[in-house]
């Protein structure tokens, strides 16, 4: 097969106190993810969407929440890991579109940082293979207009897809 999509989803707890990292930035706000990570929904979502998109599960069955190497772990790390097996497979990303789900912080003023910063990420794997650009990565937020955990401000989720070609 030439081309592969896969969706991915993940959701977290929020809780006062916590720290809040969203598509690899640091995002000042009250509450922040409650996770064995630290909690980044977005590239969770990424990781899961490229994982699926070739059959070989999710990040929790590479990375699983009961395994003390992962404690606290930069998702950072999972998704050089993840983009390491896409490549390894025999494909590349063409582009990857994000739905972030939250009622606050607004994070409109992060999307461009946070997509430089996934970017970045890709440029950490093979030096033939070229980074993933920051314009081949969308990122949007949407409340879920007070609705339910979201709305409540309990939770926070994120969607992905991911369209991969074979190298």
């Amino acid at each position: 097969m030439s081309y592969r999509i896969g969706v991915g989803f993940d959701v977290h707890q929020l809780e006062e106190g916590n720290s809040l990292i969203l598509g690899g930035i640091k995002i000042n706000h009250i509450k922040g993810t409650v996770a064995h990570s630290d909690g980044d929904v977005v590239i969770h979502a990424i990781c899961d969407a490229m994982l699926g998109s070739l059959c070989l599960g999710d990040i929790g069955l590479l990375f699983p929440d009961n395994d003390s190497r992962y404690k606290d772990i930069d998702s950072k790390f999972l998704f050089i890991k993840v983009l390491e097996e896409v490549y390894n497979k025999g494909y590349k990303v063409v582009n990857i579109d994000v739905s972030l789900v939250l009622e606050k912080p607004k994070i409109q003023s992060h999307v461009f940082k946070m997509r430089k910063k996934i970017s970045e990420y890709s440029a950490n794997i093979h030096k033939n293979i070229k980074k993933i650009s920051h314009n081949d990565i969308s990122i949007k937020a949407t409340t879920n207009e007070k609705i339910g955990y979201i709305g409540r401000q309990e939770g926070v989720a994120c969607h992905a897809v991911v369209l991969l070609h074979k190298i």
